[in-house]
């Protein structure tokens, strides 16, 4: 299985946000925290040189606190302080406009000591397409201004939005790698919607994300949930068989029906709120 996207949208998006980097004080980096390190773009630390970065774990709904508590004492490890937010219902996005600020902060006493007046803090929000920077952005202005869906590919331009007198955002569509390198990074990306559905076949993608519920089942029961919700024993198939086996006894043989039925079903929560991505530490 080969799964490659890049749209010519975000091409021309990333060369706009590399001439639009040269106004901005602070990186609002914006990942899906299902997966954190799969939503780290390669680029980021180029993009963030000298700048201030805010590091944004967004979707805290589907994972569980104590999966969140370990995802905070590994990036706290590595002297990182991510902010855990729920842009769909406003959670945490107070903390991340008072860290934005407060990251703007040396920007200002720099003018300051310069004889130049206080301006607005300029931030960016990057990140992968459908990782809920739009939403984000929304909460932040507290009403829809820019429009949002959970789908990859919505916002297609960048631009400019006042957040009130301490800070201006710039909205940028979702980037990508030009090519994806790791293939098992692209399977997670596909299970979590995060990258356009044409560019990869269901019943794959499906049995990758089996293939992590069994790596995954030490630390999070997650052969129990697929057990409960399907009746469906996982045990002792592969995850292929699985697939087959879960299609004969419920979707009249259906492959394709099974694995669409089966994404669905870990998207919306229906099989428990846990991570596809466990901290290296593990």
């Amino acid at each position: 299985m080969m799964i490659q996207w890049y749209p010519g949208h975000i091409a021309k998006a990333e060369r706009s946000l590399a001439e639009q980097l040269k106004r901005v004080d602070v990186v609002l980096d914006v990942r899906d925290i299902r997966i954190p390190l799969t939503t780290q773009h390669p680029k980021l630390k180029e993009w963030v040189g000298s700048r201030e970065r805010v590091l944004v774990l967004n979707r805290m709904d589907m994972i569980s606190p104590e999966m969140q508590d370990l995802w905070l004492q590994w990036f706290t490890d590595r002297q990182e302080q991510p902010y855990f937010t729920n842009a769909k219902l406003g959670k945490g996005i107070r903390e991340v406009t008072q860290a934005a600020i407060a990251a703007g902060a040396s920007m200002n006493e720099r003018r300051r000591k310069r004889g130049m007046r206080p301006r607005p803090v300029r931030a960016v929000v990057v990140g992968f397409p459908n990782v809920g920077k739009s939403a984000l952005i929304n909460r932040l202005l507290n009403r829809k201004v820019v429009q949002s869906a959970a789908r990859p590919g919505v916002t297609r331009q960048l631009r400019w939005i006042k957040i009130s007198s301490d800070i201006e955002l710039l909205d940028a569509p979702g980037v990508i790698p030009v090519r994806l390198e790791d293939q098992r990074d692209a399977a997670k990306l596909a299970i979590c919607d995060d990258i356009g559905e044409a560019s990869y076949d269901n019943q794959r993608v499906a049995i990758a994300l089996l293939d992590i519920f069994h790596k995954l089942n030490a630390h999070v029961n997650t052969l129990d949930k697929l057990r409960s919700r399907y009746e469906v024993n996982p045990e002792n198939l592969s995850s292929e068989d699985y697939l087959h086996t879960l299609a004969e006894a419920k979707y009249l043989g259906d492959l394709e029906r099974t694995a669409c039925q089966l994404l669905t079903d870990f998207r919306k929560g229906q099989l428990g709120w846990f991570p596809l991505e466990l901290p290296p530490s593990l």
